[in-house]
């Protein structure tokens, strides 16, 4: 089901496209979309840890950040204000966030997102050997080393997770 290849040659996505020139080491992991991170995890074939969800959150009027969170954990709201020096953050609704990442919900990702947020990657994901983020679509995941993803992203590290799924997740 997963092809695990290196096609940066196929820039079909906006996240592909973005990194096609980049000289981070990436792999392009196409899988069928999955119904929960469980399965998309294990149609990738990784742990579920190293599966990384990208959050976008609304700081103020116009002013958004993504947040890399890994799947079995879920934001924690007071460190993520602490972090960030704020006192409210809220969540976009689907359409806000496709209109301020070029994406539709799901699909979100920092990598050749219509404006280049913030990235803050909470600090978990660097107990992972590699992790997977969103390519830009469904189905269409990349996998490289927390290292190379943070520096590709000039991503704030921070602890901004806890345990637990959200509730619906």
């Amino acid at each position: 089901m997963s092809s695990p290849a290196d096609d940066r040659g196929a820039a079909d996505t906006p996240a592909l496209r973005a990194l096609a020139g980049a000289s981070v080491t990436f792999t392009v992991v196409r899988t069928t979309p999955a119904r929960n991170p469980e399965e998309s995890a294990r149609l990738q074939g990784i742990d579920l840890a190293s599966l990384l969800r990208t959050i976008v959150v609304r700081r103020g009027a116009g002013d958004y950040v993504f947040v890399l969170v890994p799947a079995g954990r879920r934001l924690d709201w007071p460190k993520l204000r602490a972090h960030l020096g704020v006192s409210r953050l809220s969540l976009p609704d689907q359409d806000e966030a496709k209109a301020v990442t070029g994406y539709e919900r799901g699909a979100i990702t920092p990598f050749g997102a219509s404006r280049a947020w913030p990235v803050v990657a909470d600090a978990s994901m660097l107990t992972s050997e590699r992790v997977a983020i969103g390519g830009g679509a469904r189905g269409v995941n990349l996998h490289l080393a927390p290292a190379d993803l943070i520096a590709a992203l000039a991503a704030e590290v921070a602890d901004v997770t806890i345990a637990g799924e959200p509730p619906g997740a």
